[in-house]
């Protein structure tokens, strides 16, 4: 079977010489599932923005298809040359039975339409809670949201990240879904609580919704502990990475890093004792499983299903204050530390193996092929 997954900014994770550019959560997973599949024998492409690689270019067996730049184009007319035409070319060359899409936007509508009139599968996946709620998506232009919504709606199958999201989708939208966890990078070594030497670790893209000023604040609450913060600067918000960057330099207790290609930031995971979220709006953090991975508990304000507490995963504090005194307790306090690393380990094993994740993405690209045939 032929699955095509649909992620202009795929190429970074999938392609160690194009990782300088930045990527999202979002990115990794398309780019994991899209490995694991080929691993198992499915023909995997990609469509992805244009880098100036050539076309049809391969990476772990997985043929890319280039779409275009992200600065190509008119405004207002780029909308159709060359965002629409290129996007269906590139679809057109990877010819596949089923295409896979995830985040909301107008790239959803359009790969909908092109399944449509050309007869083959669709599956989509939600990538943050604001996807299933029309009132908040993060669509700047009302064309584009009608087109995500007209493509969510005639995705064959649709899948989601937890049971919060499952619930809003079938409020706001009257469709049904599937939940389907997330695939996780194995780390290259598990470090011991005395050989780790980073105490705090924040790692996100520097957008207001992540609130990453609040990590200032914590360093403030936290002198005696060091954070290192991970974070690039993203399109419309670079006052935001000046004013992070500025204020990080009065705080000797704080290093920020910058952007950290994700092929490198594994390795910051690994020396990690705590990682924590600031944001009060996700999806499931592609950070979460990396961190847990690894043994790291997670202090974070956002809890998706309240897994963190009943799984003692971490903890989810309700305030600044209150997540500098969890923090601390968790690196001061050794046995506890390791309670908690040795339950993250086992949740991960028990949850998060390829044969339990993949279940639900393989019966949905099997219905997407089987209603199509219909």
């Amino acid at each position: 079977m032929k699955v095509c997954f649909v992620g202009l900014g795929n190429l970074p994770v999938l392609a160690p010489e194009y990782n300088h550019h930045g990527i999202g959560g979002e990115q990794v997973q398309q780019t994991l599932l899209a490995k694991a599949l080929a691993t198992r024998g499915y023909q995997v492409s990609m469509v992805v923005g244009d880098y100036g690689q050539s076309d049809a270019a391969s990476w772990h067996c997985v043929t890319t298809y280039k779409a275009y730049r992200a600065d190509a184009g008119l405004p207002v007319l780029r909308f159709v040359y060359p965002r629409w035409t290129a996007t269906w070319a590139a679809l057109m060359r990877a010819d596949a039975d089923v295409y896979y899409t995830s985040c909301a936007g107008m790239l959803v509508g359009l790969v909908a339409m092109f399944c449509r009139r050309h007869g083959r599968g669709l599956v989509h996946r939600l990538a943050s809670d604001v996807d299933a709620d029309p009132e908040k998506l993060l669509i700047q232009y009302t064309r584009d949201k009608k087109l995500y919504e007209y493509g969510l709606r005639r995705a064959d199958s649709v899948l989601c990240q937890h049971a919060g999201q499952q619930r809003a989708l079938l409020e706001n939208y009257g469709l049904t879904s599937v939940v389907a966890d997330m695939l996780v990078d194995p780390p290259d070594r598990q470090l011991d609580h005395d050989q780790r030497d980073l105490e705090i670790l924040w790692v996100s893209n520097l957008y207001d919704l992540k609130r990453p000023e609040l990590v200032i604040e914590l360093a403030r609450r936290m002198p005696s502990r060091h954070i290192h913060m991970v974070g690039g600067p993203q399109p419309g918000f670079s006052d935001l990475y000046s004013k992070i960057e500025s204020a990080a330099k009065s705080l000797p207790n704080l290093t920020f890093c910058g952007r950290v290609p994700y092929h490198d930031v594994g390795d910051l995971y690994d020396r990690a004792k705590i990682f924590v979220n600031t944001s009060d709006t996700e999806g499931f953090p592609n950070s979460f499983l990396q961190s847990w991975r690894r043994g790291v508990p997670v202090v974070s304000f956002f809890d998706p299903d309240g897994l963190i507490e009943r799984e003692g995963l971490g903890a989810s504090p309700q305030s600044i204050d209150e997540m500098a005194c969890v923090a601390g307790h968790l690196i001061a306090d050794e046995t506890a530390w390791r309670k908690a690393s040795e339950r993250c380990r086992s949740y991960m094993d028990r949850m998060h193996g390829d044969h339990v994740v993949l279940k639900p993405y393989l019966a949905a690209i099997e219905e997407a092929v089987h209603r199509r045939k219909k």
